[in-house]
């Protein structure tokens, strides 16, 4: 991605978060030699997401030269939804990445995943962002 892509891509972040207490980030790494749901849940401890007040971050994650990816939530949502919840999202991500489109499947990502963490994480007045929305990489 470019800078002005990561920007885009972080926007749409903040632009999600407005809609859920759910945190979103983004992982970007060049390559994975282990699954990429396993690489994903190694990440999202890395980088603490297990710390959210109500275990309700996702990670996108993102390896790129290897051409895989995987969206992880935490426990939280995990117990309020079903196995197949990020099915949609996926797709979604596959079209686009599958044409090179991968800053749009990125914010087209995020934008899904908002709107189902809205319905089981809506915005609340008192919400603040635990989690940095900057793109992480590894």
């Amino acid at each position: 991605l470019t800078k002005s892509e990561e920007q885009e891509v972080v926007e749409a972040i903040r632009v999600a978060e407005k809609n859920t207490s759910g945190e979103i980030r983004v992982h970007i790494e060049k390559e994975t030699s282990i699954a990429p749901i396993d690489r994903a849940v190694e990440v999202f401890h890395e980088l603490k997401m297990d710390l959210t007040q109500e275990r309700n971050g996702v990670i996108i994650y993102i390896a790129a030269k290897s051409k895989l990816f995987a969206i992880y939530g935490d426990k939280g949502i995990n117990d309020k939804v079903s196995t197949d919840f990020w099915n949609t999202t996926k797709d979604i991500m596959l079209n686009h990445l599958k044409n090179g489109e991968n800053k749009l499947a990125l914010v087209k990502g995020i934008e899904s995943a908002g709107k189902q963490l809205k319905k089981y994480f809506p915005y609340q007045d008192d919400d603040k962002d635990e989690l940095s929305n900057e793109i992480s990489k590894g």
